[in-house]
């Protein structure tokens, strides 16, 4: 059995040497203890640690996570640290074995100290020791670490006051800086240290970069927990700040300035856009239907297309958006699909001069394809974005009934566009009461491909018709509204 004693100073250049003899030597984990209190008594005397015989090669990256796991304050932590180094030798992948417990452990001893050293390097507060006669500026700062971190931490205190004598003392270690040369000593009791003149000024800074509005105590105290309080003249001021912090935070919001940010003169120049509804002259709604900009359809489109017909007409026919020809045109139904409407409409005796004729959407939508210009369907923005001129349409017709063909058309009247196979031939009403006859729209029966379908698709939509012409001659002769 093997013992091996590290040192509190000094820990790191000790086990690294001692593991590489005992590594050197072929010396198991088990047959090592590990003892990091110098003045403990040698049970194990009569065995001496082997002297190093040959190189040893780790990966670097166990020598980096070693370097930070001997600070660490768990006792086991020499121990561990050998006993991955001896699983190295014959397993060199091992430092990336994300699922090895040993490696995961050491791992979180790793992060623990790296949390430490930050915790030294945000918390230690000198004061002025106020020696006049010294060649240098003199500080102390009594520091209680959660690990054994002063020794790898004090460099970065040697470098950024390189130009004052200092020294950092613990319950384990004392830091000292003079002269430009840094060494260790023994831990130090908690020693008297003076008031720094210029604490005052520190914690009147701290209170006035306090931010009621923003405080989170838990958070706060993750970030900076209250072991540490009690050596931070800041934090002094930390109880009352945040009982104060509700009464400031509403301070803070009434003595606000009033007046909007840029961003909401923005938003109000765009009001009118997104008002729902139109309410200027009837004679003048074609023209603002025509200067619409409320969707982006408007840019490729050449026109809007508004309704047209009797404003007192019983039935409005409303289609899904304007075609090819309606685009070039500027009128609705007047491509194939509102040639074949006029031709079976014709059949069945309904007459579309004595109804009121529109789309859902007023642009036409679509994909240019070398010369041809192909139909996309309108998405749910902007048929919403058109609702306030179909609405306004409505509003001034005040049909009897509505005649919506296709899926969105339904959509824009009834709120769903679904299904539109199954309810086709239906009557629903809408939010006011208007009833609405679901049908399939006539471009539908132009690309059915199969003829027999085609032939019933065009008879179903036929029977539509004549269930809309029924419904405006009971209308006339029963005298509903």
């Amino acid at each position: 059995m093997y013992h091996a004693e590290m040192p509190v100073i000094g820990t790191g250049e000790a086990w690294r040497r001692a593991a590489r003899g005992f590594l050197a030597q072929g010396v198991p984990p088990e047959a090592i203890l590990w003892n990091n209190d110098s003045t403990a008594p040698d049970l194990f005397a009569s065995q001496t640690r082997p002297p190093p015989n040959g190189d040893i090669h780790v990966p670097r990256g166990f020598v980096t996570l070693a370097d930070k796991v001997v600070w660490h304050s768990d006792p086991s932590r020499f121990s561990r640290l050998y006993g991955f180094l001896w699983r190295l030798r014959g397993a060199r992948g091992l430092m990336s074995d994300r699922g090895d417990v040993d490696l995961a452990r050491l791992r979180q001893m790793e992060k623990a100290v790296s949390r430490c050293q930050h915790k030294m390097k945000a918390f230690v507060r000198f004061r002025e020791l106020g020696d006049v006669d010294a060649p240098r500026r003199s500080f102390a700062a009594w520091f209680e670490p959660t690990h054994h971190t002063v020794e790898p931490t004090a460099t970065f205190f040697a470098r950024r006051f390189a130009d004052m004598d200092w020294r950092i003392l613990t319950p384990d270690v004392a830091a000292i800086f003079e002269g430009g040369e840094l060494r260790f000593e023994p831990g130090h009791p908690r020693p008297e240290l003076p008031q720094d003149a210029s604490e005052q000024l520190w914690i009147t800074y701290f209170r006035n970069i306090f931010n009621p509005a923003r405080l989170k105590v838990q958070a706060m105290q993750s970030e900076m927990p209250k072991k540490y309080w009690k050596n931070m003249p800041e934090a002094a001021a930390i109880p009352e700040l945040i009982a104060t912090a509700p009464a400031r935070a509403r301070a803070m919001a009434e003595a606000a300035p009033t007046l909007p940010p840029l961003r909401a003169a923005r938003v109000q120049a765009r009001l009118p856009e997104a008002n729902p509804y139109w309410q200027g002259p009837a004679d003048e709604l074609p023209a603002a239907i025509n200067s619409c900009t409320r969707c982006p359809l408007y840019g490729p489109a050449t026109q809007a297309v508004p309704g047209e017909g009797p404003t007192d007409a019983d039935l409005m026919i409303v289609g899904e958006q304007p075609g090819d020809q309606e685009d070039l045109v500027g009128r609705p139904f007047v491509g194939p699909a509102g040639q074949l409407f006029d031709q079976l409409a014709a059949e069945i005796g309904l007459s579309r001069e004595a109804a009121y004729v529109t789309n859902a959407v007023k642009h036409f939508k679509f994909m240019p394809r070398g010369r041809k210009r192909l139909h996309q369907r309108p998405n749910g923005s902007e048929i919403h974005h058109c609702q306030v001129w179909l609405r306004a349409e409505l509003d001034l017709v005040q049909p009897k009934l509505i005649l919506a063909l296709g899926a969105t058309a339904v959509e824009a009247l009834l709120g769903s566009g679904n299904d539109i196979l199954q309810r086709r031939g239906t009557i629903e009403h809408r939010t006011d009461g208007t009833p609405v006859l679901i049908t399939l729209h006539p471009s539908y029966l132009l690309r059915v491909p199969d003829p027999h379908l085609r032939a019933q698709a065009t008879e179903d939509f036929r029977a539509d018709l004549r269930v809309a012409a029924d419904w405006l001659v009971q209308c006339e002769t029963s005298g509903r509204p």
